[in-house]
């Protein structure tokens, strides 16, 4: 029944969520060239409440519960299980305060409009999964800008999505690398459940009906501890929050 309403509800999803985007990229544009990094990202914010709005239309409910006291004005790793990429929107809005970046691929920067502007422009790290001296040499400038601007990052450290909503084996390269480089950066998990199931018909029809939740877990301070253990201690508490053994 919930794939019925989908082949019903999708294309008002689909066609508000290219409209916001379509919107955005002229906003994007002048706020940036005109008026700067703040404006810009302010523009970026507004943009991605009103994506993560778009799946409302589907019956879908988009849930974001930070009950952590983060601090302000430090740099933080934000290492997130991934499953769609109705993930993102709800991280960037309601981390804005945070100013956290996310690390992309390169091709994403060229033709969709408002998102590849703001991968160009907004002081995330683009890096090209088939150059690893580009990869690391974008993750250290971003780890620079962190260090610098006391901006934080958002990771997935699977690498790839999850198609079943089970968490994969986290990754530790860009998360070492970037505490390598800033080494005060707190960690912070976040455990994301069920946004798979919009997807798993694919992008037509969406799912309907689905309760989406993003949960801020307690953060962990590095304190010089090894890169390995801290990205394992922070995928076995995500686990632990979507009821998966670890």
């Amino acid at each position: 029944m919930r794939k019925f309403f989908g082949y019903i509800l999708s294309p008002f999803v689909i066609i508000a969520f290219f409209l916001v985007l379509l919107i955005f990229q002229p906003i994007q544009w002048i706020c940036y060239k005109f008026f700067g990094y703040a404006a810009h990202k302010r523009s970026v914010d507004i943009l991605n409440l009103f994506l993560l709005r778009t799946v409302y239309l589907a019956g879908n409910q988009v849930v974001f519960t930070n009950k952590q006291n983060l601090p302000i004005g430090r740099p933080i790793i934000f290492l997130a299980n991934h499953q769609s990429l109705f993930d993102i929107p709800p991280l960037i809005y309601y981390l804005r305060k945070y100013h956290a970046k996310f690390i992309s691929k390169i091709e994403l920067t060229k033709g969709i409009p408002s998102i590849s502007y703001n991968l160009k422009y907004g002081g995330g790290a683009n890096i090209d999964r088939n150059d690893s001296r580009q990869s690391i040499t974008e993750i250290v400038k971003l780890a620079n800008r962190m260090k610098e601007n006391k901006w934080s990052a958002v990771i997935f450290p699977e690498g790839t999505r999850s198609k079943d909503g089970q968490v994969k084996t986290f990754q530790v390269g860009g998360i070492a690398t970037i505490l390598k480089k800033c080494p005060e950066a707190l960690l912070v998990p976040i455990a994301i459940n069920n946004t798979w199931q919009i997807t798993q018909y694919g992008y037509y029809p969406l799912n309907t009906l689905v309760r989406m939740t993003w949960e801020v877990l307690e953060p962990m301070e590095p304190n010089g501890r090894p890169a390995e253990e801290l990205v394992k201690e922070a995928e076995d508490s995500i686990r632990k929050a979507l009821g998966q053994a670890p």
